[in-house]
């Protein structure tokens, strides 16, 4: 039996996506990409009032070729106002939420907090229904994949950073026991996702990494994350997905651990972060699928769309050739992206990232 998802996607667009994927060159590099951008729902999807709607036109209008999801898109005056962001967030994530951001404030509160993962009934009978839901909303031009995590970040969310990080030191073994229960959790995920073949591709997000460096010393990540990550690329592995992983940051004091430890791809790459694309596709090419690059804090938002043009040319001119390479932003399109831009960006990778690659 074949993934849900090659039976939905257009041969053609599943195609470019498996051979990028295998490190073979289709037509042209693979879009992949993330979009909250509210000027892009007003062009693309003008009067429709359903999220998930609008964004299928938005991902389609450009020429989107494979997604992990999509943002509230508020516009500015909307931005921020809690109760219609509370409603927006079920409908994005799919998931309940099974506890409050920050309730644990103290050691005590940590050594009483007591999570434990939803029965395997929720992801079957919850989860999986809004993914399928949203693979057919955005078939047959582009492929949803699932999006899901290994519980690191999901442990931090729970208290902040500053009390994390207290709790390495205060409350060791409360600390552990969060984490390996928030990663059961995402283990969960991952195989029930697995075994409904749901898509050969799956994202497993974990932020652990500012501009520049690690959140945590690599001695402390290989101790706890790690292992986190390897046990939810062993559940996808078991049925065939392949794993891109996604932190923003410079991850490349830990980037052997994580290839070691199953991750099959790269998101987001973050060009301002020091994360080198070109350096990654030499050392990395045949193991290491990477997503993204084109820069989403600087130029998209802000730069001209001349040097949004030349900003694609060059992420299309270091990392495509030879396969391996899904193009996008270097983490999401935000909501400061003018329109402009947005239409620059994919306008150029559909001219320019046909292959053979030639930008000469």
């Amino acid at each position: 039996m074949g993934f849900y998802s090659e039976k939905l996607v257009d041969p053609k667009i599943y195609d470019r996506i498996m051979k990028s994927a295998n490190f073979c060159e289709a037509d042209r590099v693979p879009i992949w990409d993330y979009m909250d951008n509210r000027y892009a729902l007003e062009h693309f999807a003008p009067g429709e009032t359903d999220l998930l709607k609008a964004n299928v036109r938005v991902y389609h209008g450009l020429g989107i070729d494979l997604c992990r999801g999509f943002g509230e898109s508020f516009s500015q005056e909307q931005n921020g106002q809690g109760t219609q962001a509370g409603c927006v967030e079920t409908l994005v994530s799919g998931q309940t939420r099974w506890e409050t951001k920050h309730a644990v404030r103290t050691m005590e509160d940590l050594k009483a907090f007591d999570f434990q993962p939803p029965p395997i009934d929720y992801y079957q009978n919850s989860w999986l229904p809004w993914l399928k839901t949203c693979q057919e909303a955005f078939a047959p031009k582009t492929m949803f994949v699932p999006c899901i995590g290994c519980g690191f970040h999901a442990s931090y969310s729970v208290m902040g950073l500053e009390t994390f990080s207290t709790a390495i030191y205060d409350a060791p073994e409360a600390l552990q026991r969060l984490l390996d229960n928030r990663c059961e959790e995402h283990v969960r995920y991952a195989q029930v996702a697995g075994e409904a073949k749901a898509c050969p591709l799956c994202m497993v997000g974990d932020d652990i990494a500012y501009k520049g460096r690690l959140m945590f010393s690599p001695a402390f990540l290989r101790r706890t994350f790690i292992p986190m990550l390897r046990r939810v690329c062993d559940a996808l592995h078991a049925h065939g997905v392949k794993v891109m992983f996604h932190s923003d940051g410079n991850v490349m004091e830990i980037l052997d651990d994580m290839i070691e430890a199953g991750i099959d791809g790269l998101n987001p790459i973050e060009p301002i972060a020091g994360m080198d694309i070109a350096l990654l596709k030499k050392k990395y090419h045949g193991k290491l699928i990477l997503l993204g690059n084109v820069d989403c804090s600087q130029v998209l938002p802000l730069g001209t769309k001349e040097q949004v043009i030349e900003a694609v040319k060059n992420c299309i001119r270091d990392a495509s050739a030879g396969g391996g390479h899904f193009i996008g932003s270097s983490s999401e399109v935000t909501p400061s992206t003018p329109l402009e831009n947005i239409l620059a960006f994919y306008r150029t990778v559909h001219e320019f990232g046909r292959y053979p690659i030639n930008l000469l």
